[in-house]
């Protein structure tokens, strides 16, 4: 990829997926051969996938699924002038994401109900809905919905004990975001195999909210954390103002890298405390091979 604007693509989809070898094989061959970039996870229950590369480029991955019956009908788009991504990885699992019980967890035997941006307003202001943000810690304290409960996630597969601790109603109307989608979709199975009786997530999560609510009418509040170089995304996908510790990878504000404390890729106010004299040197290390890495015009496997 050159330095011109990188189209970019989410997507995740649960679909039982057979020939996942094969399948790794050939999106392996056209990702590479267009100079596509970014993480593709495979596993018999669907695929999940963050890439980037040309606007041309981009449009072969959706036909590429559309040819092997994977109908992933959301697609997110969104664009970055600097490189989201520095490698490419194709991996398969046994989950495209984890909560820690798969029995209970899976989207295509029981999944709770869509419910579209332009109607999500609507759903939230309801007195009943017990409104809950399933991301982690990190992605949650730079932005999340007006009331929203916001559990202490370290990982998602934190998820159910804290729906066991908290003892919430099994017949309240139960309503769930996320990033994408996936994860809300996830824990929506695991509700409703619980026993929860009305369970809902935002279809496309909150990158679809963003791009699809008017700002004057949005109910989000702060940035939405992303998965790339980005760091974070506002309204209408526009990119944020946070950074990224490579030492912790918390979100930093801009102030907050001004701070003696940060050193770019080993530390920042929130860890620098608790890193250990060997992680620091080694972190350091790394860092400097990066910077070597960048005047040799190469990309670094550590980046």
């Amino acid at each position: 990829m050159d330095n011109s604007n990188f189209e970019i693509i989410s997507f995740y989809k649960f679909i039982n997926l057979k020939f996942t070898n094969k399948l790794k094989d050939e999106l392996y061959v056209i990702c590479k051969k267009n100079s596509i970039l970014g993480t593709v996870i495979l596993s018999k229950e669907g695929v999940n996938g963050m890439l980037a590369g040309s606007k041309d480029s981009i449009e072969l991955i959706t036909s590429f699924f559309i040819k092997h019956g994977v109908l992933i009908d959301d697609f997110k788009f969104s664009s970055s002038v600097t490189k989201p991504f520095h490698r490419l990885r194709i991996k398969i699992k046994k989950e495209i994401i984890s909560l820690g019980h798969p029995e209970l967890s899976n989207p295509n035997e029981l999944v709770g109900k869509y419910v579209e941006p332009e109607d999500w307003n609507k759903l939230i202001e309801e007195e009943n809905v017990v409104l809950i943000d399933t991301r982690n810690k990190y992605e949650t304290s730079i932005g999340t919905f007006k009331n929203a409960i916001v559990p202490p996630l370290r990982n998602f597969k934190e998820f159910p004990n804290f729906i066991k601790k908290n003892d919430l109603n099994k017949n309240s109307k139960i309503a769930m975001f996320c990033t994408g989608g996936i994860r809300c979709e996830k824990a929506s199975s695991y509700l409703l195999k619980s026993g929860f009786k009305e369970v809902l997530h935002l279809h496309g999560g909150i990158i679809k909210y963003l791009e699809t609510v008017p700002s004057e009418d949005s109910k989000w509040e702060g940035e939405c954390f992303v998965f790339d170089n980005r760091v974070s995304v506002e309204q209408n996908l526009k990119q944020g103002t946070y950074l990224n510790c490579n030492g912790c990878g918390e979100p930093l504000k801009k102030e907050e890298v001004l701070s003696p404390k940060y050193r770019k890729g080993v530390s920042c106010p929130k860890c620098y405390n608790s890193l250990t004299k060997k992680k620091i040197q080694k972190s350091s290390e790394r860092q400097k091979q990066i910077e070597l890495s960048k005047l040799r015009g190469e990309v670094h496997i550590g980046e």
